[in-house]
């Protein structure tokens, strides 16, 4: 359902449930006062008839002319009042009570349930001669009911007045923010489509604006990332191309050569025009040569020794080989046992992130000491890494630009940790990273 539909649908069920609740407490509320209005009006009359024939003089007293006298008592207090002889028959009515038009009528049902039973009065009075005239006076209230139903109808009519009213103040509210809603599904949609630099327009409405402003600066983020993710690609199928073409050149200069170097040398041989002596050992040598130059191209395409003797020997075996490269940077290493046990799939990203690292180091930092630091946490649920050197440090702009860094924060995501960076100028960096586990068993 729509959320118009629910707040439409809540608002009359709300309104229903007041109208119920007050036409329960109305029609208690009108049987009351009319009962209350009733039996004042008996005793009133009771007490006038009483009063008047108290002050007359016995055998005064005609019947005849004070029984018209009570037509406009009746009338004013919705009363019937008869003549009732002493043999029980009625044989006198005073004037018939005034017709009302249909339309002026109460409903049936609301008269069943207004009406009650009302008490019936008869006065006896001595008119003299030992005479007794009996009246019967019986309440008339259809007056009193049909003014309780005329409130009640302005009461009721004044709540439907009231309940439309919410209603259209209610949908004239939702028009103007299922308009907003609907622009910010379209932003939304728009930023699906990458289509960053559509942007939402202030809202007068201080929440819809709030998410306007978010939407918006998701917005940029989004732009930013993606940009950064195409320059990281671009930069990515580079290194690709650039590693291709250093392969292309080792085997062209190291192999092609040494090879060719190889045939002669044999052809020579089995020519018998030289000593075989020298010939092989020089083979050899050329051998030898393509050996470490195939180990190493091997060792930069994937190092075989982190998936023969792990993550920690193979981190000991490359920190060996930039000793000998770099003997000015001295580095250490405070790796745990337990890393041995991670995932292959995870020691091979965290040994690329370290390379970066000691790469970013040895190029940018100039520093003099580094230190590496893996560890894992009790339960061995998370794995902990730290590389920190004193070298120069770095701005936040120049971390923003790196393709090694941004290199090093996909990886990281990749394994579903988090990594953060602290330069400074002149006080070197740290690079931190909280990769969680799937332990290998």
């Amino acid at each position: 359902m729509s959320l118009r539909y629910q707040i439409n649908l809540r608002i009359v069920l709300t309104s229903l449930m007041i109208i119920i609740l007050g036409g329960v407490y109305s029609i208690w509320q009108a049987r009351g006062a009319v009962s209350r209005e009733i039996n004042s009006s008996l005793n009133l009359a009771a007490q006038l008839i009483q009063l008047n024939f108290s002050d007359a003089q016995p055998g005064t007293v005609d019947i005849n002319v004070w029984l018209p006298r009570f037509v406009s008592l009746e009338q004013t207090r919705h009363l019937k009042i008869q003549h009732q002889q002493a043999g029980g028959e009625i044989v006198k009515f005073t004037a018939q009570p005034k017709q009302q038009a249909e339309n002026d009528n109460p409903p049936e049902w609301f008269i069943r349930l207004v009406a009650t039973d009302y008490p019936e009065l008869k006065q006896q009075l001595n008119i003299g001669n030992g005479q007794f005239v009996t009246l019967i006076i019986q309440a008339n209230p259809l007056d009193e009911i049909g003014e309780a139903w005329k409130e009640s109808r302005i009461f009721f009519s004044s709540l439907l007045l009231m309940t439309s009213l919410t209603i259209l103040a209610v949908n004239l509210v939702f028009n103007k923010a299922l308009q907003a809603i609907s622009r910010i599904i379209e932003a939304l949609k728009e930023i699906e489509q990458d289509n960053y630099r559509q942007k939402l327009p202030p809202f007068s409405t201080l929440e819809f604006n709030a998410i306007a402003h978010a939407i918006n600066h998701l917005a940029l983020i989004l732009e930013a990332t993606n940009q950064q993710n195409r320059a990281l690609t671009l930069h990515s199928l580079e290194i690709q191309e650039e590693e291709r073409r250093y392969l292309a050149k080792e085997l062209h200069d190291e192999f092609g050569q040494s090879l060719t170097a190889i045939k002669v040398m044999a052809v020579t041989v089995k020519n018998k025009k030289t000593q075989i002596e020298p010939i092989t050992d020089t083979i050899m040598g050329v051998c030898d040569h393509l050996v470490g130059v195939v180990r190493s191209m091997m060792r930069n395409l994937h190092p075989m020794t982190l998936s023969e003797l792990g993550l920690k020997a193979c981190l000991e075996d490359q920190l060996n080989q930039w000793a000998n490269r770099y003997p000015e940077l001295k580095v250490s290493l405070d790796c745990s046992e337990a890393v041995d046990e991670i995932d292959s799939k995870v020691t091979i990203q965290i040994f690329r992130i370290i390379q970066e690292c000691l790469t970013n180091i040895v190029r940018h930092a100039d520093a003099r000491e580094a230190s590496i630091v893996l560890a894992m946490n009790d339960d061995q649920s998370q794995l902990h890494l730290v590389v920190q050197d004193n070298g120069r440090g770095c701005t936040d702009e120049q971390l923003k630009a790196g393709f090694g860094i941004q290199g090093m924060r996909e990886r990281v995501k990749s394994l579903g940790g988090a990594m953060t960076l602290q330069a400074t100028p002149e006080e070197g960096m740290r690079v931190s990273a909280c990769i969680p586990l799937v332990m290998t068993q």
